[in-house]
């Protein structure tokens, strides 16, 4: 089954997400990195919820989602740090995000899967995607340069 697929849920779903170089994201000191899938590895599991206000968004973008980490009050936002747009890891309860009367777009990604990848572009600053650096043990990024340097194509995999 695809997020897709449950994307109504009103309670966030988790997941494991791993890229096209098996690498999967792990937290470590407060910061998530992409590192090669081992028995010794213990991946994240992220947490996913839609954004219940899609009408106030640009269509046909993806799944407007919140994107967190399961069990913990940490979740992914956008923000600009000088000139250029970064991916941060933020403490915040994924419901209260949810709940808000307005989408928080600081927190949200577009969501879109073609056959078994998967891109998260940030709402806030369109056009730019969540990124692992091709060496491995590198923090997440955001780049604007889709299928370069930086890989932007991941498995989304639901657990449920």
């Amino acid at each position: 089954m695809t997020f897709s697929t449950v994307s109504k849920s009103e309670m966030p779903l988790p997941g494991s997400i791993q890229d096209i170089n098996h690498r999967v994201w792990v937290l470590q000191d407060q910061i998530l990195i992409a590192v090669p899938r081992k028995d010794s590895v213990s991946p994240v599991t992220i947490a996913l919820i839609s954004c219940r206000h899609v009408e106030t968004l640009e269509k046909d973008r993806g799944n407007p989602i919140y994107l967190g980490l399961n069990g913990l009050n940490l979740c992914l936002m956008c923000a600009k740090d000088g000139d250029q747009p970064t991916l941060q890891l933020k403490e915040k309860d994924i419901m209260d995000l949810y709940n808000q009367p307005e989408p928080v777009k600081s927190f949200l990604f577009y969501h879109s899967q073609s056959g078994r990848n998967s891109t998260f572009e940030s709402v806030a600053f369109p056009g730019w995607f969540i990124a692992v650096s091709s060496e491995g043990g590198c923090p997440l990024i955001l780049t604007q340069e889709l299928g370069k340097a930086n890989t932007t194509d991941f498995g989304l995999t639901m657990l449920f």
